[in-house]
């Protein structure tokens, strides 16, 4: 299928018919995010300009507990607030982050949520936990809506007051296999974390090669070990011509079964993976165009790192001098909360020109009444009823689409343009024509 330009309007209504659609340029858009937020540091109100009541929102996710840490969603949470209070706020209205470490425990989670709860948050923006159990029904006690969270967790695609940007794992490893299938591949090695969550990635897998008549071979791994060199032997086999493995690891195991499959020499087998299991920094760090992950598939929810389209995060990372932490800007999560962030402003702005309040209650009113927040880093995005996924499982994952990457003279980039719909996969239905 071919790449189609439009209006957001019509590109969405032919959605459901085609199944790749181009990314729309947004450097225009993502640059104004700097002049209408702002933001504190951890916990307190920032200096910001006056012009009526101060908005609380936040961002949580683990840090200091080992591979599960993304300290640089809740550092960038704070460095969009630090550039830009100064500048006037939302809407003349100064903006307090409060950030929060999740520390990977499903009380910690629900203590974050509480906090959200208690300074009277209007939003939750980006945040990485797999305790959706623990803090979504915190937050829905509160009614405070959810906007853009890693998807990790099945309330994050289930509660009605989630609003998620991406379409989680599930959608990356669907993607991934449909590009195996197109890249040629006759047997397909899925290494997963052995935990009910990879349990469920085998199906949206199973779906995606089925139709190709690919041999699915599943392999279980453990979360984390210095050696996955018995991991890597089974899922090259016998390294026979057509052999492709997906890793759905975590980035640190990632690299650590990037090490066993590079002392094992494969001849045949191609490497592939997902984002957030592979990223730009973990190509650095296996030796780039020299390493194992030269000519890598990689199936993301967003374009490549190296985009323009990037230009207003990176900027806002490199210009914030108050952090004193280094934000990855190739980090799926830091990613994620970028786009969340970009979604509250939309959202802020439809409210503001409507001479409506900003709270958590009209915050979901609008997001719930169906309009189309299209920030260019995603097919335009919809929570309305009519644009639900039809699963009970997973309603809320409205945004299907996904990238295909490559990794080429140790750079990741489109393999080729636009996203690509794999609604079907995750749906269990027939492929498009």
């Amino acid at each position: 299928m071919t790449s189609r330009r439009g209006s957001s309007q019509a590109q969405n209504a032919i959605a459901a018919r085609r199944n790749r659609r181009p990314i729309v340029a947004a450097a225009v858009t993502a640059a104004l995010l700097p002049t209408l937020f702002s933001a504190s540091a951890c916990g307190g109100p920032a200096d910001a300009a006056t012009g009526g009541g101060e908005l609380t929102v936040m961002t949580w996710a683990p840090s200091g507990t080992g591979s599960a840490d993304r300290p640089g969603m809740t550092a960038l949470a704070e460095a969009v607030g630090r550039d830009i209070n100064a500048k006037g706020g939302l809407n003349d209205r100064p903006i307090r982050v409060l950030t929060c470490n999740e520390h990977n425990t499903a009380d910690g989670a629900a203590a974050c949520a509480q906090q959200a709860v208690d300074a009277k948050a209007v939003a939750v923006l980006g945040s990485y936990s797999q305790y959706g159990d623990s803090f979504m029904p915190v937050l829905e006690r509160a009614g405070i809506p959810l906007i853009g969270g890693y998807g990790l967790s099945q309330p994050e695609f289930s509660s009605p007051l989630s609003y998620p940007v991406g379409g989680g794992l599930p959608a990356l490893i669907g993607g991934s296999g449909r590009q195996l299938v197109e890249a040629g591949c006759k047997a397909v090695a899925l290494v997963r974390p052995d935990t009910p969550a990879g349990d469920n990635l085998l199906g949206y897998l199973a779906n995606a090669l089925k139709p190709a008549g690919i041999k699915l071979l599943d392999v279980k791994a453990p979360e984390q070990s210095a050696d996955y060199t018995p991991v890597a032997r089974k899922a090259i086999g016998k390294d026979e011509p057509a052999n492709c493995i997906t890793s759905a690891l975590a980035a640190e195991p990632t690299g650590n079964l990037l090490d066993s499959y590079r002392r094992l020499s494969p001849k045949n087998t191609r490497i592939a993976s997902v984002i957030g299991s592979v990223q730009q920094s973990v190509v650095d760090s296996t030796g780039g165009d020299s390493g194992p992950l030269a000519g890598a598939y990689v199936t993301s929810w967003y374009p490549p790192e190296s985009a323009k389209i990037w230009d207003a995060l990176r900027s806002v990372v490199h210009g914030d001098s108050a952090g004193g932490r280094n934000v990855d800007v190739s980090d799926p999560g830091v990613q994620t909360t970028w786009v969340a962030y970009e979604v509250f402003r939309q959202v802020s702005e439809r409210l503001a020109a409507a001479g409506r309040p900003l709270t958590a209650k009209t915050v979901t009113a609008l997001l719930d009444g169906g309009e189309q927040i299209d920030v260019g880093l995603t097919p335009p995005l919809n929570w309305g009823t009519t644009n639900m996924l039809p699963s009970t499982e997973s309603p809320r994952l409205v945004n299907t689409w996904v990238t295909y990457q490559v990794v080429k003279g140790g750079r990741m980039t489109l393999q080729q343009p636009g996203f690509v719909d794999v609604r079907w996969v995750l749906t269990g239905s027939r492929p498009p024509a």
